[in-house]
């Protein structure tokens, strides 16, 4: 099998030294991660981003960009951009980073 690049949603925690904004509860990242597998990529993901002090909690997988593509997905050229470099290096990256404020769990049960 060869390698190929799935595009991953990945929610974190806080951590110490996370360098995340304060009063901030994690964030949610949008990475790139090249792997044989969907697994592979997504255990080499939590494993860089562990190496990076972030506190991964949540992994989503949205699929290769054929997946995407046959889902109806547009998909820009700076997104392929950060794909095939992924590809190219045999790495993860981190296309966006959103932080997350309050506890997203949280919910009224009386509403």
């Amino acid at each position: 099998m060869t390698q190929q690049v799935y595009t991953l949603l990945v929610e974190v925690g806080r951590a110490a030294d996370d360098g995340m904004p304060k009063g901030a509860s994690g964030a949610a990242l949008v990475c790139y991660a090249s792997g044989v597998t969907e697994d592979e990529a997504v255990r080499e993901t939590v494993a860089i981003l562990k190496q990076a002090g972030l506190a991964p909690i949540e992994v989503t997988g949205h699929g290769t960009i054929e997946e995407r593509l046959a889902e109806g997905h547009e998909i820009p050229d700076e997104e392929r951009a950060l794909m095939d470099r992924a590809l190219a290096e045999n790495s993860v990256i981190v296309a966006q980073m959103e932080p997350l404020y309050g506890d997203e769990d949280d919910f009224d049960e009386d509403a």
